[in-house]
């Protein structure tokens, strides 16, 4: 079995931007997450092989926002409501 996709400005756990500062090509001194501490139990939802490949997103980082997964195409169909 092969390693889900992973894009490093993604979050792991939720799917959304993760506003990574280095990514955005500013000084990493500048990011969120110099300030923001990262709950314990967010960094061990991260699944193994996205470990150490993206950065959580603020909300997830805190802990304050319950794991998802991304939004697909499958989910949008026109014959859902929004």
């Amino acid at each position: 079995m092969s390693a889900p996709p992973s894009d490093a400005s993604l979050c792991p756990l939720c799917g959304r931007s993760n506003q990574c500062a280095i990514l955005a090509g500013v000084d990493p001194l500048n990011c969120w997450c110099m300030d923001t501490p990262v709950a314990p139990d967010a960094l061990a939802r991260i699944p193994e092989p996205l470990r150490n490949k993206a950065c959580l997103c603020p909300a997830c980082a805190l802990g304050t926002d319950k794991p998802r997964p991304p939004a697909s195409a499958d989910m949008m169909s026109p014959t859902q409501p929004p």
